[in-house]
């Protein structure tokens, strides 16, 4: 267990930690929130005459979600209406049906009928409604925060032939601009756990550990503008060798993720060019996320020394301390038992 795992080397001992998946129980609960705000959504839905699906998205299904600040993303999907690209395998073969119905429609629809029954069914709760994306709902009787995300199907050319949910898009309402947004949250999720089988489990640990380290930075008062989502697409660019090495020298995921958001501060250029695993948009679409990164990557150095000394004794009386030499301790080291 890495609670008993270097005592004496606190900062040794918080990069191990912000690195591991959260337990089991933390997890199940958190599911068990999300299917139980889902079935009250589900009995009140299909009174006011709308079929519904449910799916988890974010960080709860994809294992990289830490204690106390992740919330549980649950799609609550109208089955009743779908869009499908026309050029697909299935829309081709006449397998879709033309409706007057919209997606802004269908979705507003949606939108303020789960609002209503939030508000009835969880008195007690804080049902915030102002968010444009999600509803959020917690405290109460909820162990844990939930967003409820109010979509519906997208059939995508790829999905149209491989019949795989993975492929399989989703349109989302966002209340603030009133339009409807296409999503592909399921090909996040498995694009990520390819590349993460591939780096023997060091990129799920890379975006843990920066999102543990960007959360304590908020709790310090620093500004990280640098959502979730964007944090585990921009480690999904990594050195996925460098972060392998992790499966014997734990601490060289936190060698190559510092080594790698270094390089993005420096090239922005780069920074820039990098797309998001489901190739729907840039990741740094805004000035604001490069500035989080910038920031993130400014907390991360200043961890990277700080473990690297800890492992090092030269390192540890060293009157200049660079991030090289630390990446070479890193690299190197074995953390005791």
């Amino acid at each position: 267990m890495w609670q008993k795992r270097a005592t004496d080397q606190p900062y040794t001992r918080y990069c191990l930690g912000a690195m591991q998946e959260v337990d089991q129980d933390y997890t199940r609960i958190s599911i068990e929130t999300a299917e139980r705000v889902g079935q009250q959504l589900l009995e009140g839905l299909t009174t006011a005459g709308i079929s519904v699906q449910f799916r988890l998205q974010g960080s709860v299904p994809l294992n990289v979600h830490i204690r106390g600040v992740s919330d549980v993303d649950l799609l609550t999907i109208d089955s009743s209406f779908l869009r499908y690209d026309t050029g697909g395998l299935m829309a081709r073969s006449g397998s879709y049906y033309p409706t007057d119905r919209t997606s802004l429609g269908v979705l507003q629809t949606l939108r303020a009928e789960a609002e209503k029954i939030l508000k009835l069914r969880y008195p007690a709760a804080t049902v915030d409604t102002s968010g444009g994306k999600a509803i959020a709902i917690s405290s109460g009787s909820l162990r844990r925060p939930v967003d409820v995300v109010p979509s519906h199907w997208y059939d995508t050319v790829d999905y149209q032939s491989s019949n795989l949910e993975r492929d399989r898009g989703v349109y989302i309402l966002d209340k603030k601009v009133l339009t409807a947004i296409s999503n592909y949250p399921f090909l996040h999720i498995y694009r990520i756990e390819q590349q993460d089988a591939v780096a023997g489990t060091g990129l799920k640990k890379a975006i843990r550990l920066c999102k543990n380290v960007k959360n304590d930075a908020i709790e310090d008062g620093k500004t990280i503008n640098f959502p979730s989502f964007d944090v585990a697409s921009t480690l999904y660019h990594c050195n996925l060798a460098g972060l392998k090495a992790g499966a014997y020298y734990e601490l060289a995921v936190l060698a190559e993720t510092q080594r790698f958001l270094d390089e993005l501060y420096h090239n922005s250029e780069k920074a820039k060019s990098l797309w998001v695993p489901d190739g729907s948009r840039r990741i740094f679409d805004t000035d604001q996320k490069y500035e989080g990164l910038r920031t993130l990557s400014i907390e991360i150095d200043d961890l990277a020394k700080e473990v690297a000394k800890e492992q090092s004794v030269r390192l540890r009386y060293g009157s200049d301390v660079s991030l090289d030499d630390s990446r070479r301790v890193l690299m190197e080291s074995v953390v005791g038992s």
